[in-house]
Parts: structure tokens; C-alpha cells; sequence
């Protein structure tokens, strides 16, 4: 470790804000300027003392933490840069494609907010992505390009430590960096949510290796996160003309047209998730007789196959093969298949001849449909179907709403919410909390069961 004799103290510096004052220790080691900012003067004084004691007793100062050598012990004496890198490759063989992007996203305007300086000497967006797309990806961190490892050698150098964890005010600025894009404007709160829930495991990770002693991230009602809410937009529903509408031009499209209208029925018929679908198989699909083509069928689903980028997964594939969302890895669950749907997958199998272990639905080359395939064609779709206001608007923006769709049909027809959320792979709650409020045609039934759950006799009535 490189150290040095050469130690300039100055006095504390105060900076009083509109909002706060902000006290910042100053010193200089062979010719290099180091600060550390303090919420308060009692904490700065604190700190600079330990300081100007380790100068007089003639104690080196390391020139990569700034630090008297007897303060590398703890949080002082761990780079932030080292020790998120660190915690990836612990994580990254246990967890998945989609967790480790995840981590990666939340690590990186993190790592950004604890640099000594801003880099001027490259760009943000560079900055960013070689964080994200190399420091934090244990597989490709060795595969970086050299203009990348530059970046990467500059951000180790420039990393604050682990100390920055053990100041309320610098744990608050870390937070809104989390929950801020690069541009300055706040990131979606379901993204704020996960971000923090990252750093939650990443600090107690961190206090178990005795780098932190405390969890300094607000816990509890006393957050200021944005409030989510998992509840179904009801714009966003189609009716069953707009659906027919959509599919029909889906069908018509030239160019693999009939396989995406069998991959978008099968998501609106049966409430399927677009990564269960693409990895549905032609054995997983229990059709009748042909001579019965107005009885239901079964579909037999126990994989997903989420589209996460290549350079997460283990494999090098685009999709990675999961159980499903929530359940034990080897589970299943059983879908009912309606008459419709079962005529729509019958012509689809015997057109494509697909033998029982060929993909149900798949993409040009015989392999995986590829997502950006499937937004595209939707979007066109909606383009073309649907008026301008009602292109503008959220109905049926996402893919994923024609399984919104599906799941609210059925509980508008009056399926129990029991077998809704079977059939869904939710849990009743969840479904529930996702689409109570798209949930109607009940209301006069229901009316009438309140009016006589509570009816009395009518007083104005003679003899009563």
C-alpha cells in the first residue's frame, strides 16, 4: 500500500445551505487535496483530531484512502468501488440473469454519487455503461475493452470508502442518486423500490463481514419512497372487438404473421406471460379430438423463458430458461384451454407441422421469439388498428395487457378468485390487489344481496 509523511491539515470549512450547513474537513497529502463533508461540527472536529493525532505521532497516511494507516481497519479502510464488485461475484452464481441485472443497475449510479470528483475526462453515458455493463458483471469484467478498463481503473482510483455508509446525510444523498436517471429526473418508484432493496442486502452483507456496523437506510412508514400500486390500469383492457380487431391484423401480417397471432391468442385466451408462452412446447398442449374442436383442451405450463441480454445469463443465451415466477423450480400449473383457442393452436401445429417436442410458437430460424419481434408487431398492430386517441392512450400499450385482459374476463364471468389466481400462477391476494378494480358487471347482483342481508320490515306498511 502506498503511503506518505508528507501531511497538510487546514481548518474546518463551513458551508451553510439553504437547507442544511455542511462542515468539511480538508487536508493534503503529497500535494493532494482530500475532503470529507459532516452533517455536523462536533462529528467534523471529531474526525479531524483523530487526524492531526496520527499526523504528530509521525504515522504514514495511505494515498489511496487518504487515511491514517491505524484508520484502515473497517469501513475506512474498504474502497466502496472494491467492495461492490466484491459483493456481485459473491451473488452472481446463486442468483438470476435477471436479479444480476437488477444488482448492476441498482450498484451503478451508486458507485457514480461516491466518486471523489466528477469525471470529467469521460462521458456520463460511458461512465454509466461501463459500470454497469462490465465492473458489475462478474462473467464480462475480464472481457472489457480497453477504452472501458480506463474508465474501470479511474473509478477504483477516485472510489470513496465504505465510511460514506456511516453518515446519515451521505446515506440520504446516496438514496436520491439511486432513485435519480441520468438525465436528473426521478427514476419510476417501482425501480426506487428495488434499487433500495439492492442496497438493503448489500449493507447487511456488509455489517456481516464487519466492514459496517449499522444499517444507516431508512426503514419503514418513515420512508420517503414513492408509493406504487400494483392494481391493472382499466384503460389499458381491451374489449372483445378492439381484441378481435388486433389479432385478426395480426393474422394478416405477411411476414410471420400467423405464428405471432397463434403467440397473442394463446396470451389472451389462456392469461399466460409472454416469457411462459415462447417456451410452451407442442406436448404441453392437450387439445381434444379433432372431431371435437368445440370442447376445451389443457396447457401444461412449467417454464419460462424471461428475455434478460446475453451478457447476464450463464449460457450466453438472450432468454434464460426459469421455473415459474413464484413457485418451487420444478412446479407446474394447468391452464384450461378454451374451444376458441383450441382451433386457433390446432391449425397453427398442423400448418407448421410441429412435432410434440418442437416450440409451440417459434421464431423465424425454428428457435426462441425474440421480445424485440413481438413489441414490434404490437406496436404496428395498435398503429393500425386502433384510432389515434386510442393509440395515445394506455389501452393495450403493453403485451403484457392482453394477459390483464384475460385474467379480468374471467373474473367478470364470475370464475371463484381461487381458480382465477390458479390458473394465473398469482396467489389470491395478489390478484386481487392487481384487479379489483377492473372487476364489474356484478354490482346490481350484489346490490341485492346487501339490500336483503340487511332488509327490516317496512314500518309504512299497515299491519306490518
Amino acid at each position: 500500500m502506498d503511503t506518505t509523511y508528507d501531511v497538510k491539515l487546514w481548518k474546518t470549512s463551513v458551508y451553510e445551505g439553504k437547507k442544511k450547513t455542511t462542515h468539511t474537513v480538508r487536508w493534503e497529502l503529497a500535494g493532494r487535496e482530500w475532503r470529507k463533508p459532516f452533517a455536523t461540527g462536533p462529528l467534523a472536529e471529531s474526525f479531524r483530531s483523530g487526524l492531526v493525532t496520527a499526523a504528530r505521532k509521525g504515522e504514514a497516511f495511505s494515498l489511496s484512502t487518504g487515511l491514517p494507516v491505524s484508520h484502515q481497519s473497517g469501513a475506512a479502510g474498504v474502497k466502496w468501488y472494491d467492495f461492490a464488485v466484491q459483493f456481485v461475484d459473491q451473488l452472481w452464481g446463486r442468483t438470476s440473469a435477471n436479479n444480476r441485472r437488477n444488482v448492476a443497475k441498482a450498484l451503478t449510479p451508486v458507485t457514480v454519487a461516491l466518486l471523489r470528483s466528477k469525471p470529467t475526462m469521460f462521458d456520463d453515458v460511458d461512465v454509466r455503461r461501463a459500470l454497469r455493463e462490465y465492473a458489475f458483471n462478474t462473467g464480462r469484467r475480464g472481457e472489457a475493452p480497453p477504452e472501458i478498463a480506463a474508465i474501470l481503473r479511474w473509478v477504483e482510483r477516485n472510489s470513496l470508502t465504505m465510511a460514506a455508509w456511516e453518515d446519515e446525510s451521505t446515506v440520504e444523498a446516496l438514496l436520491r442518486a439511486a432513485g435519480t436517471k441520468l438525465d436528473g429526473t426521478a427514476a419510476a418508484a417501482s425501480s426506487v423500490r428495488r434499487n433500495k432493496r439492492v442496497l438493503n442486502v448489500l449493507i447487511e452483507h456488509a455489517i456481516k463481514r464487519k466492514v459496517l456496523r449499522e444499517n444507516l437506510l431508512p426503514k419503514g412508514k418513515g420512508t420517503t419512497a414513492a408509493k406504487t400500486s400494483s392494481a391493472v390500469d382499466k384503460r389499458s383492457l381491451l374489449n372483445r372487438d378492439q381484441a378481435a380487431k388486433l389479432l385478426a391484423w395480426i393474422h394478416a401480417r405477411p411476414r410471420g404473421g400467423r405464428r405471432l397471432h397463434a403467440f397473442f391468442a394463446t396470451m389472451y385466451y389462456a392469461g399466460a406471460r409472454p416469457e411462459e408462452v415462447v417456451a410452451l412446447k407442442v406436448a404441453d398442449v392437450r387439445l381434444p379430438a379433432a372431431d371435437a374442436s368445440d370442447q376445451w383442451g389443457e396447457l401444461l405450463i412449467h417454464t419460462a423463458r424471461p428475455e434478460v441480454g446475453r451478457q447476464w445469463t450463464d449460457t450466453g443465451e438472450v432468454r434464460e430458461r426459469r421455473g415459474l415466477k413464484g413457485r418451487a423450480a420444478d412446479d407446474m400449473r394447468t391452464v384450461p384451454c378454451s374451444p376458441a383457442l383450441t382451433r386457433i393452436l390446432r391449425a397453427h401445429i398442423e400448418r407448421e407441422r410441429l412435432g410434440a417436442g418442437d416450440l409451440l410458437v417459434q421464431g423465424e430460424n425454428g428457435g426462441l421469439l425474440a421480445g424485440s419481434v413481438i413489441r414490434r408487431a404490437w406496436r404496428r398492430a395498435r398503429k393500425e388498428v386502433l384510432e389515434d386517441h386510442a393509440f395515445q392512450s394506455p389501452l393495450a400499450r403493453r403485451v403484457y395487457d392482453l394477459r390483464h385482459t384475460c385474467l379480468t374476463n374471467w373474473l367478470n364471468a364470475g370464475v371463484p378468485a381461487a381458480d382465477v389466481a390458479e390458473w394465473a400462477g398469482n396467489s389470491v391476494p395478489v390478484l386481487l390487489a392487481t384487479y379489483a378494480r377492473c372487476i364489474n358487471g356484478q354490482l346490481d347482483d350484489l346490490k341485492q344481496r346487501i339490500e336483503r342481508a340487511g332488509e327490516l320490515p317496512d314500518l309504512a306498511t299497515p299491519g306490518a
